[in-house]
């Protein structure tokens, strides 16, 4: 039996409406977006609730961006791109300059001059700044290599909290003023007298002896360059420095910094044999990179490497420059001043070739932790009251590494 065509359009119409409704009951509308973060860590879990113990509704890589909305303490709700919601804490996100700094640090770090090859005895945290508490965007696993470009010692300090949402205007939202009491508050009682001798007890409650003041934690951290040219900060415990172990059995207990091979030994019954210059320190924690450099080169005779050149209880700084047949190192001197000295390789003996002035960085205690990997244009730069431009470590080292391999 066939449809009258009337009957048939008004079936249709109907269906339609019935659709249309149906899909426009599936829920409330989504959450206004208040703002925008990106995922700090390699791998984000967006939770279910407030709680770190709360399900995982997804997973956002290292640098996702998601969008914000709503704030729980110091907690955010946050949207992915494929529209599921969860909380994150404040700390595992990243607002648009971190990021910005984070790509500029590894087009910096492209060109600067590598410490020598490292690894690691198991994964390996890489931070986007030097905290415990910074965001780890980075994974380095077990044995991989790795450059070292830089090293720093950084007071232990909690992470300051960033704000990602703009801060509320007081007054704005409608409520209502409040109104005066119709009678007046009774004045406050008077306060009690301070004690005759209150200034000599102030003085006296102020001076507390160094000696028993608790002990300032710091960490000790190195800058590194993967082999896909990412740059972050990496606890200098955690990391070993990749030089032969025929040269590493004669550390001593210290601990190597940087290597470099500047020249071969062509041995009939050993075959080559690379000419290894190291750093070392004897202690982390320092105010300085390495307090001793030494030069091995191999023995033909007695088949094994022995010390060409040593030189110990010295304060160097990075970068140390190293190039077949020659070598320097940036040292302190007694008078306090810092400078730059050239040696050379004759044969298998080291002969020095002068010095220069050299800058080392300045401490980590006297600059901010962003403003270390912070690119600033040399205009807008603050300029220093001995005539130098304050520039930022990775800009005094290129600058500087650039100047000596133009000549």
């Amino acid at each position: 039996m066939s449809i009258p065509s009337g009957r048939r359009l008004w079936l249709l119409t109907s269906t339609l409406l019935v659709l249309l409704t149906g899909c426009g009951s599936g829920g409330p509308p989504p959450a206004p977006v208040i703002g925008e973060a990106w995922a700090g860590p390699a791998t984000l879990n967006l939770r279910k609730e407030v709680d770190l113990k709360s399900p995982t509704m997804a997973v956002a890589k290292h640098g996702d961006k998601l969008q914000i909305i709503a704030k729980r303490r110091s907690w955010y709700k946050v949207r992915n791109a494929r529209g599921i919601e969860g909380w994150v804490d404040d700390r595992q996100l990243m607002d648009s300059g971190q990021m910005t700094r984070l790509q500029k640090m590894e087009q910096e770090n492209a060109d600067l001059p590598s410490q020598g090859a490292a690894t690691s005895f198991d994964t390996l945290n890489v931070h986007s700044e030097p905290n415990r508490l910074s965001a780890s965007f980075l994974q380095v696993k077990e044995g991989e290599k790795f450059d070292v470009i830089a090293h720093r010692v950084q007071e232990r300090k909690p992470l300051p909290r960033r704000q990602l949402l703009p801060p509320v205007q007081k007054g704005v939202g409608g409520k209502k003023p409040k109104k005066e009491p119709k009678l007046p508050p009774p004045p406050p009682p008077v306060p009690p007298s301070p004690p005759a001798d209150w200034v000599e007890l102030s003085k006296q409650s102020a001076q507390v002896p160094e000696e028993d003041l608790p002990p300032v934690a710091h960490d000790d951290w190195m800058l590194i360059r993967t082999k896909n040219g990412q740059s972050g900060w990496v606890l200098t415990s955690r990391v070993y420095l990749a030089i032969p172990d025929e040269v590493a059995q004669y550390a001593e207990g210290h601990r190597i910094m940087s290597y470099f091979s500047i020249g071969k030994v062509v041995s009939v019954d050993d075959g080559e044999k690379e000419i290894w210059l190291w750093t070392t320190a004897a202690s982390l924690g320092r105010d300085y990179d390495f307090d001793g450099y030494r030069v091995f080169t191999w023995n033909t005779r007695r088949h094994r490497y022995e010390t060409a050149f040593i030189q110990r209880r010295v304060r160097g700084f990075f970068p140390v420059l190293a190039k077949t047949g020659q070598f320097s190192v940036c040292t302190e001197n007694a008078d306090g001043s810092t400078s730059r000295k050239r040696f050379t390789l004759v044969g298998n003996a080291v002969r020095g070739a002068g010095e220069e002035p050299c800058s080392p960085p300045a401490a980590i205690s006297d600059q901010p932790t962003q403003a270390r990997i912070e690119v600033r244009p040399a205009a807008a730069a603050a300029t220093e009251p001995g005539g130098t431009v304050n520039q930022t470590l990775v800009d005094r080292v290129r600058d500087r590494w650039r100047k000596l391999t133009a000549r």
